[in-house]
């Protein structure tokens, strides 16, 4: 009898053991619309994106982080390690389209993020071996655009505004950041409103031509991010009748556009300084009037959209280029009040980081 009743109990624990254990998964969707099972609580995470690293530390979890891209510090710039300290000495198991696996395996990862152009090829190296894989575009858009860096939109504003929502909810569930991550979003579009009021009776005509200057004769076009972002803040990118995605120009037609303005990221200093210093750019009316500006790091100006660019660097781009209808607006205080929030520190202008 005895004996009979140790059993059960034995049969009884053991599958209340499974069962546990069988509980402790879950499923998400991801942006490439891949349903990924993952474990019910994720704390170690390799990113090889530099957005959605930018973002998790937002979310303040950088400490879930075990690995990131190669690249992360020409993506995010040098001055980044300030706000992100634990980056100095995090392995790099791989970047945006490779991936090493036995560094990787070595971390023992339980998600690794990807970017959503990562190949096939790579997300299987990783699956292979039993580690889930998360892919982030931070946007919207048809199951066919969903691999590709540079899409075919129909209203980009509206894809890149729900993909980030979709995008920090979904990486704030997986992270088990989810209250952070309603916290950021309303963060990021709180000041949409403000920049649509001052700028609604800005007539096409007045609106101000810019370029974006980015390494090697590089900028952005039509179907990214940065073309959102412009024109939300009163202006209008040059390159964007004639040019789709990220790419290559020739300074021909630079000098053919012949912006007003001219932006160039704070990770590019080298590509600002050439602007105002070489000879083949003094022609444009941008470098004559003396336009040239370099974005502060909260302005991130990139394909994919950031929160702090769209709470803060859309702002600062409508209050450079119209100064009269932003004047009683204390950005730096913004700023500063966004940084505590989210980064948990003050912010400091690149120049200024030593």
């Amino acid at each position: 009898m005895k004996i009979t009743k140790l059993f059960t109990v034995l049969v009884l624990g053991t599958s209340l053991f499974f069962s546990v254990f069988a509980q402790a998964e879950r499923q998400v969707t991801d942006q490439l619309g891949r349903e990924v099972t993952i474990p019910d609580t994720v704390n170690r995470v390799v990113v090889l994106q530099h957005q959605t690293l930018n973002i998790i530390n937002q979310l303040d979890g950088m400490k879930d982080v075990v690995g990131v891209l190669s690249s992360w510090e020409k993506d995010l710039g040098k001055s980044y390690l300030r706000i992100a300290p634990s980056l100095k000495d995090m392995p790099m198991p791989g970047d945006l389209t490779s991936v090493n696996i036995e560094s990787l395996m070595a971390l023992k990862p339980q998600v690794v993020f990807v970017a959503n152009y990562a190949p096939e090829s790579m997300i299987k190296q990783i699956t292979d071996q039993g580690i889930p894989v998360i892919g982030i575009s931070l946007r919207v858009e048809p199951k066919s655009e969903s691999n590709k860096m540079n899409p075919t939109l129909k209203d980009p504003q509206y894809a890149y505004d729900e993909g980030l929502k979709q995008g920090i909810r979904l990486i704030a569930d997986i992270i088990n950041k989810k209250a952070n991550g309603e916290a950021l979003i309303r963060a990021t579009f709180a000041n949409q409103t403000l920049i649509k009021d001052r700028l609604a009776n800005l007539k096409p005509e007045h609106r101000v031509r810019i370029y974006l200057a980015n390494p090697d004769l590089h900028t952005y076009g039509s179907g990214k991010y940065t073309g959102v972002m412009l024109q939300r803040a009163g202006a209008i990118n040059v390159a964007a009748a004639s040019l789709k995605g990220y790419k290559a120009v020739s300074m021909e037609q630079i000098l053919n556009w012949n912006p007003q303005v001219i932006f160039v990221q704070n990770r590019f200093p080298a590509v600002y300084s050439e602007i105002n210093q070489s000879a083949d750019w003094k022609w444009l009316k941008a470098v004559k009037d003396h336009q040239v500006y370099l974005m502060p790091q909260y302005a991130k100006a990139w394909g994919y959209p950031m929160p702090e660019a769209i709470a803060l660097g859309e702002l600062w781009i409508a209050k450079t280029l119209y100064p009269q209808q932003f004047k009683d607006i204390d950005l730096a205080k913004k700023v500063q009040d966004y940084y505590h929030k989210f980064y948990r520190t003050n912010y400091i202008a690149a120049q200024d980081v030593k």
